[in-house]
């Protein structure tokens, strides 16, 4: 079914197309959750909510061509995931600053590029909690430090800081593999 039938007839509250869409988009936003959760009981979870978010407010969707279902869902799920996040005080769970350095080197990246995406997504995934929400607001969402602090409660130089640690630890986790994987 077209984006725009389907989403329709989601607010039309057709449980044909409410399941249709689960089936065609659960995928890819439980691996939206997998980002911030970092286990996948909870990012089962937290999707199922998100869908459940969905369904209830389809009425403040609006058509913007194709693929603004997907972006306004994946939008959905993240704020549903922050919103957890911020109820579990996430951003306090962060690793001890001794653990992780100030600056680190940049693998090259094109041996980054060798490295599998199932693979570097598990290291994303591994990262303490605070680091990967702050890590995956700046790279994947495109968010400013400024928005990223208004969105966690957090200082804006706190954002800046966790997300060097985290860049940092992924930097060791690929210096690493590639090590064990030349």
């Amino acid at each position: 079914m077209e984006e725009q039938v389907l989403a329709e007839r989601c607010r039309q509250g057709d449980n044909l197309a409410r399941k249709e869409l689960y089936e065609q988009y659960a995928g890819r936003m439980l691996g939206v959750c997998l980002r911030y959760a970092g286990d996948r009981e909870t990012a089962q979870d937290l999707m199922h909510d998100g869908f459940l978010k969905l369904f209830d407010s389809f009425d403040k969707f609006t058509w913007r061509g194709e693929g603004s279902l997907r972006a306004w869902m994946e939008r959905v799920m993240v704020n549903t995931v922050l919103q957890y996040l911020r109820k579990n005080d996430v951003m306090s769970q962060s690793a001890a600053l001794d653990d992780v350095p100030e600056t680190y080197e940049e693998p090259d990246a094109s041996a980054v590029d060798t490295i599998p995406q199932k693979v570097l997504m598990q290291f994303i995934s591994e990262l303490p909690a605070g680091y990967r929400t702050v890590f995956n607001l700046f790279v994947f969402e495109d968010k400013s430090h400024k928005e990223i602090a208004r969105l966690l409660g957090i200082n804006e130089k706190s954002s800046a800081s966790q997300l060097v640690r985290a860049k940092a630890a992924l930097a060791a986790k690929v210096k690493e593999w590639m090590k064990r994987n030349a």
